[in-house]
């Protein structure tokens, strides 16, 4: 399966400013999976360590900090020599092992020629927390759902040949769109979970995807009432639960605790919040105040909306059939999910979360992204309709170098505004660079 952020893990191998390497992300999302394969590919040897089932492991970083002498004991365990620059040190569930994350700092200090990776389920919740890991000794990789791009890479490989051809906007091919606006549209029913794309790819059974979302909602909700730590898990639940009707709401311009509870107040929420932002099954994005440079001067901390990390999860939630998305039927719900999945491709496309910008009741820009001192405005259609009057009123006030219009229509510059097809979000920086 292709992952587009293994380009990063190559460079990390022979970056001079390579430390221990911790992945980041939400649970299923194919951290180990990653690993295991970049050993493969990458390494004459690997040494697998996941410290949920191996109680010898978790002795030996328990007893020691020298990385020397962890890592002779490790060799001799596994009957194997560990060389550095050639084997892969894999710490799988080092949230298990806390003196495993703490000998990071001593891995990168003493003994950086060896190559070490680690990854664990609700790991970011783990480094959130203060002096819970080397700060400034190891470097951080976010791993995220596959993109539209590398599910077309597993699905669809003619449509994905043809997107990794389009370098700018005299690329585009008319004759392709209307298969890969039907991609699209399939992407937001199967979605990025790689179980569920390998699904998909192998059988082709929808019931399969239904089935495989509903055990990694569940596999989450578990995760809370099992690893909330002093975060109280049932607020976290609700707010998790009311992700979908939040985004539902007639006017959805921020997150309400009042939709939670009548006496809900932010002050009881904001740990469950930071608990969902932090392990990767929620993204947060922020409202400013001005859409100006630099963007987060005006950020509005406590004006944000909430998405999920997978639209595919969201649709399942949302309790969305198959046929209203894929056959575009009209549903109130439709440009939520459209405006999901965008955000779920420009997290690792801008490496951050994008912000909005909401100027007055019933008056919002979708997104708005900082693009060197550019700010570009971004407008998400589910459809192909080009009504939209904040758009356009914001344009006629700021006038924006750029701005963006996603939608299922085809490829088009007109004016101020470039209509992208809403499948090629990942190409929207090629897309609006002058040729």
């Amino acid at each position: 399966m292709y992952r587009k952020v293994f380009e990063a893990l190559i460079t990390w191998k022979s970056s001079p400013r390579r430390k221990p390497l911790v992945l980041k992300g939400a649970r299923q999302v194919g951290k180990t999976w990653l690993m295991t394969e970049f050993a493969r590919q990458a390494y004459d040897d690997s040494i697998y360590i996941s410290f949920d089932k191996d109680v010898d492991a978790v002795k030996i970083f328990d007893e020691t900090k020298d990385p020397k002498l962890i890592l002779e004991r490790l060799g001799l365990i596994r009957s194997r020599a560990i060389t550095p620059g050639r084997t892969l040190i894999i710490l799988d569930e080092i949230q298990e092992c806390p003196n495993a994350l703490g000998s990071l700092k001593y891995f990168n200090e003493d003994a950086n020629e060896y190559h070490v990776i680690t990854a664990g389920s609700l790991l970011g919740t783990y480094l959130a927390k203060p002096m819970s890991y080397p700060v400034g000794k190891v470097n951080l990789l976010n791993v995220y759902p596959l993109t539209f791009e590398e599910y077309l890479a597993a699905a669809d490989k003619g449509m994905y040949q043809y997107f990794c051809s389009v370098k700018s906007g005299v690329d585009y091919v008319s004759a392709f769109h209307e298969r890969m606006t039907e991609d699209y549209r399939k992407y937001l029913i199967i979605g990025g979970m790689p179980e569920c794309v390998q699904s998909w790819v192998n059988n082709a059974a929808p019931e399969e995807i239904t089935a495989i979302q509903e055990e990694i909602v569940s596999f989450y909700e578990n995760d809370v009432t099992k690893h909330s730590g002093k975060v109280n898990s049932g607020r976290i639940l609700q707010i998790f639960r009311s992700i979908v009707p939040q985004l539902a709401k007639e006017n959805n311009e921020k997150f309400m605790y009042a939709a939670i509870a009548k006496s809900a107040r932010a002050k009881d929420f904001e740990d469950a919040i930071e608990w969902l932002v932090s392990s990767g099954i929620a993204y947060r994005i922020l409202n400013v105040s001005k859409p100006e440079y630099p963007l987060r001067a005006y950020e509005m901390l406590n004006h944000f909306k909430l998405f999920l990390l997978d639209a595919g999860l969201l649709k399942h939630i949302a309790g969305l059939t198959n046929k209203s998305v894929l056959l575009a039927e009209a549903f109130k719900f439709k440009g939520q999910l459209a405006e999901n999945y965008v955000l779920e491709e420009l997290m690792p496309l801008l490496g951050q979360a994008p912000h909005f910008y909401s100027f007055a009741q019933e008056r919002e820009i979708d997104f708005v992204l900082q693009h060197g001192e550019e700010i570009i405005p971004l407008e998400v259609k589910s459809g192909g309709s080009k009504t939209a009057v904040s758009f356009k009123n914001y344009i006629a006030r700021r006038s924006p170098k750029t701005a963006v219009r996603l939608s299922t229509n085809e490829f088009l510059k007109n004016g101020a505004i470039t209509n992208i097809p809403l499948y090629f979000v990942g190409k929207l920086f090629e897309l609006i660079s002058e040729v």
